[in-house]
């Protein structure tokens, strides 16, 4: 499955009112692993940000000034988030303003350039009823380091909203472990055929072991809404 995890800064909170995309980021998960791969840019909005936005971003009309409008970015982000699942935290808000910036140059709404879109926001919500849902607080419940996260920033908020994901999916827990790299001069193949002889031991599992597990499948199941793959007999 391809991901594509997205967030945009804006000039205000409402498109209808003549608000515009300042900033807008993309970064591509595959197999449940970054690809390294990420769209992002800057975009000049014609107009000046509320003052309640610009203290989010820190986006002056100044810095945006030579920057292109999304009409000279759009085929290249509509390129990227082809044909992906496209993650958004608080999806209505972020998918509103870009419907707006593509109805102005009268192309398509969004969805119909991607599988489909997911709103993390009410991901969360279902798995923690009653709790504070928004990036920071998520990052604290799962021990992803923001402290870099002064100012709202399109680019960062995605990366981090895909660690998020990936914790609350229970996946790996950080997009930071890379692949294991062979040692220089030596193939796969060669540490592959290093390891024929040796001999595996096998350490039987306790009932106590066993009874933890079966509670940890229990806690899941309930958690993910009767989700749980281990307990599939398929």
């Amino acid at each position: 499955m391809r991901y594509v995890f997205l967030d945009t800064e804006t000039t205000g909170l409402d498109p209808a009112l003549g608000h515009r995309i300042v900033e807008i980021a993309a970064v591509e998960v595959c197999n449940r692993r970054s690809t390294g791969r990420h769209f992002h840019r800057y975009l000049n909005p014609g107009r000046e940000s509320d003052e309640g936005a610009l203290r989010v971003h820190g986006l002056s009309r100044e810095f945006l000034r030579d920057k292109p409008a999304f009409q000279e970015i759009c085929s290249e982000f509509l390129e990227f988030i082809e044909d992906a699942e496209i993650l958004i935290h608080n999806a209505p808000f972020d998918v509103g303003f870009i419907n707006r910036e593509l109805g102005l140059i009268r192309l398509e709404p969004m969805h119909n350039y991607c599988l489909q879109i997911v709103d993390t926001l009410m991901l969360a919500k279902e798995l923690h009823p009653g709790k504070r849902n928004n990036l920071d607080a998520l990052c604290e419940r799962y021990q992803i380091d923001n402290a870099h996260r002064t100012l709202h920033g399109a680019l960062l908020d995605a990366e981090l909203l895909a660690e998020v994901y990936l914790a609350m999916t229970r996946g790996q827990e950080s997009l930071l472990m890379e692949p294991e790299v062979p040692e220089a001069g030596k193939s796969c193949d060669s540490r592959l055929r290093a390891t024929e002889n040796l001999t595996l031991i096998v350490q039987p599992i306790s009932q106590t072991e066993l009874e933890l597990h079966e509670r940890l499948l229990e806690r899941i199941n309930t958690e993910s809404k009767g989700n749980c793959l281990w307990n599939s007999q398929d």
